[in-house]
């Protein structure tokens, strides 16, 4: 289990520590605040030492191997030129530091770079052995109808894309599960099946299917974008990605996604939370919130509420909580409840 994350001089922040907690962690803020930024510098490092791990457990990490590994993750997941230019920018000579700290110390890892660094990092603390875990990065974007041929076009050409999106290409590619571990993903996956109206398949050519009882076969370009990122989502759970007590990473699971959708995606999250896999969020709907936080009320789980905000001096500060009503300052809130007060004074023109 990850229990912190801390960077500092890191794109727009100067200086924050976040506590994470075992199950949901949801990162709150205005855009332009880094919530992406911190998903993806804590997917980087861990997937860089999974990866590695995979390739050859049978050594130890590595100095030369990881300032390396770190920063050509880090270059890959957030399209910089350059590892140095996720320093921040300003006057002086400050370096950023990004440090994970976790339940099992031997994982630990702390790194630095200066705004001149270009394609290692400097290796403060070096973690003790690899993480067997591998996480899972969920994009705003849908990416079952990309799926035909992207990894080879990923791993082939030099293409703008960030790495997440051929990372979980390689997860959705993989084979759905089967014995007792299919059994469980079975029953995850009715409440999304249901809401699709069909199943996911992968053919033998590469391409994703909706199959809708009665009606056949539909290509996934033609079902709703909403459905779409739903049915990633089953495919996930299908293979068994998202259900190996491991880290998942979703930026924004809103994005296009109706009310009726998004409680769907509330209940698939507090199941898998349940279950041991700890998971980070970001996102801007309130409904999601209310919707996640109503249920940790009604089956109480690990739960955690990061808020972004900016003092006085312009610089983002974490306000750190365990329930909704706890935040005091939520933007969505606050717009929706503008929106209220303008449409009382239309009404009372």
């Amino acid at each position: 289990m990850l229990k912190k994350i801390s960077v500092k001089n890191l794109t727009v922040f100067r200086e924050l520590d976040l506590t994470c907690c075992s199950g949901l962690n949801v990162i709150v803020g205005e855009n332009g605040m880094g919530k992406t930024h911190l998903l993806k510098v804590a997917y980087s490092l861990i997937a860089a030492s999974a990866e590695a791990g995979k390739k050859d457990n049978s050594t130890d990490p590595t100095k030369t191997y990881l300032q390396k590994a770190y920063a050509d993750k880090l270059v890959g997941v957030l399209k910089p030129e350059s590892v140095g230019r996720l320093a921040s920018r300003k006057q002086g000579r400050d370096r950023c530091q990004i440090s994970l700290s976790f339940d099992d110390s031997s994982l630990n890892a702390t790194i630095s770079f200066a705004t001149s660094a270009k394609t290692d990092v400097q290796i403060e603390k070096l973690p003790t052995r690899w993480d067997e875990q591998s996480p899972l990065y969920l994009p705003t974007r849908e990416l079952l109808t990309i799926y035909p041929g992207f990894i080879s076009l990923y791993e082939g050409r030099h293409v703008e894309f960030e790495e997440t999106w051929r990372d979980t290409c390689l997860h959705l590619g993989a084979p759905t599960l089967k014995g007792p571990r299919e059994k469980r993903a079975s029953e995850l996956l009715k409440p999304i099946e249901l809401a699709m109206g069909g199943k996911v398949i992968l053919d033998p050519n590469g391409k994703f299917y909706l199959t809708i009882p009665g009606s056949g076969t539909m290509e996934m370009p033609l079902v709703a974008e909403g459905l779409r990122k739903l049915a990633m989502l089953a495919r996930l759970i299908a293979t068994g990605s998202v259900l190996d007590k491991g880290y998942l990473f979703w930026d924004e699971p809103e994005a296009n996604l109706n009310p009726r959708l998004i409680r769907r995606v509330a209940e698939v999250i507090h199941v898998l939370a349940k279950e041991g896999v700890q998971i980070f969020i970001a996102t801007h709907s309130f409904f999601l919130l209310k919707e996640l936080d109503l249920l940790s009320l009604q089956d109480p789980y690990p739960l955690r509420f990061w808020g972004l905000q900016r003092n006085s001096e312009k610089s983002i500060y974490v306000e750190e909580v365990d329930s909704l009503k706890e935040l005091t300052n939520i933007v969505a809130l606050d717009e929706e409840l503008a929106q209220y007060d303008r449409e009382l004074s239309l009404a009372n023109g």
